[in-house]
């Protein structure tokens, strides 16, 4: 015979009770699926109310679910919309590599450029590139007359055949030249291929360069050693020329020189000088649409210059580290002044002086966008603010003008590199 069950009083003070009929009839109606609690219970609670406490725990329950649920709705809505972002960026940065793989050669990508301390440009139009082209050929054409006429008065034989030759490689020049322009507009070129045929035309323009100015080597002992230009006929990054010492440490300064351009957007960098530590220590530049610029340790002055009209101007800065005060000169005559320019900064020595191009490190960095391109001659450096009177005399190319006392224009004094060539200056010619 089974033994009969333990009085309530036999059992525990706390009874350990499962609810789930409770929950499943009066006190989880309304919250949906049914879920099982356990509490603890004292033997003397009124059983009775035990599902009124069971209902508002479940209620609360049921409140922070609902909360977490539409807590975890908004988050699975903003991570599809960070993944639809996502996938429009890699779709738009796969296009872009893809594009970059195609326009290099041999279909990989070229490692980007040094830092561009300047500013960006967008690489010439096909239209301007081939204008400097031709403003290249008709160049070398008149170096060849002049050569032509020289030969001629010293009746060298030699000369004229070496003319003769060179004449024809011009000739084939300008073929190409034509050919490229009717590929162009036949839409033939593509990236590739126009970069290809403008190296070729390029590396065929430096070797004619080269010829040339081997040719004119022989009337250097005709002239005086300050009677020579420079020519920079393209806007690319390895035609400079270098000045062979540095600059001295100085409180004040003039720069000088002759200068023809016709160059659009900007005739580029006449010269820069840069420091350990400083790219743009002493620059002239003037870029796409912006005037002519000054920088002197990164400050910035804007100068009143209109030269790039294809003739001939003299352009002179002159600066004083006492209150920055600058003034500018064109062909003579004082065009404009200011102050605020690097106050009481003194132009570092032992430094970098290039002529045609723009520093982004120490000796180098050089951006095609922002080369020089067209002629520059007398570049003079002086330690001191000239006066109106020597600026004049500079200009005028009067017997009386002073050659500078830090940088002198010699030959002697520059190196020059990429196909950037020296002939005789003209503008002083012209003058006299």
């Amino acid at each position: 015979m089974a033994p009969a069950p333990a009085p309530a009083a036999a059992l525990p003070r706390s009874l350990l009770l499962l609810l789930p009929l409770l929950l499943a009839r009066g006190c989880a109606q309304g919250l949906g699926q049914t879920r099982f609690i356990c509490t603890s219970v004292p033997v003397d609670v009124d059983m009775c109310a035990a599902p009124t406490q069971g209902g508002d725990a479940a209620e609360e329950l049921r409140g922070t679910v609902l909360q977490l649920r539409e807590t975890v709705l908004q988050q699975k809505e903003t991570i599809l919309r960070h993944q639809d972002t996502i996938r429009e960026l890699t779709a738009k940065l796969g296009r872009c590599e893809s594009q970059s793989a195609a326009e290099a050669p041999g279909g990989r990508r070229q490692p980007g450029p040094a830092k561009n301390t300047m500013g960006d440009l967008s690489r010439p139009p096909a239209a301007e590139t081939l204008s400097q082209l031709g403003q290249t050929l008709q160049a070398l054409k008149t170096r060849l007359e002049n050569l032509e006429h020289f030969s001629r008065l010293n009746a060298s034989g030699q000369g004229s055949n070496l003319k003769d030759i060179l004449q024809n490689k011009i000739d084939d020049l300008e073929k190409q030249v034509l050919s490229r322009v009717n590929s162009l507009e036949e839409g033939k070129f593509g990236p590739r291929n126009e970069s290809e045929e403008r190296g070729k035309i390029e590396s065929t323009l430096t070797s004619l360069h080269q010829r040339i100015s081997d040719l004119e080597k022989g009337q250097k002992d005709n002239r005086p050693t300050d009677r020579f230009q420079l020519t920079f006929p393209l806007r690319t990054n390895y035609m400079y020329a270098k000045v062979k010492k540095s600059l001295p440490e100085m409180y004040a300064f003039s720069v000088c020189m002759w200068m023809k351009s016709s160059a659009s957007p900007g005739m580029g960098t006449p010269f820069s000088y840069a420091v350990p530590g400083q790219a743009n220590e002493l620059v002239l530049i003037e870029w796409g649409n912006n005037p002519m610029e000054i920088l002197i340790n990164d400050k910035v002055a804007k100068l009143p210059f209109v030269i790039n009209d294809g003739k001939w101007h003299h352009i002179c800065v002159t600066w004083t580290t006492r209150d920055g005060v600058w003034e500018a000169y064109q062909d003579g005559t004082q065009t404009g002044s200011g102050e605020n320019l690097a106050p009481y900064h003194p132009i570092k020595p032992q430094g970098v002086l290039v002529l045609g191009q723009e520093q982004d490190t120490l000796g180098g960095g050089f951006d095609a966008t922002q080369a020089f391109v067209g002629e520059l001659a007398h570049f003079n450096v002086w330690d001191r603010k000239l006066s109106p009177g020597e600026v004049y005399a500079l200009a005028t190319c009067s017997s009386k003008a002073l050659a500078g006392n830090v940088i002198a224009w010699a030959e002697g004094n520059i190196d020059v590199y990429g196909g950037a060539t020296k002939w005789t200056f003209e503008a002083c010619r012209q003058l006299n």
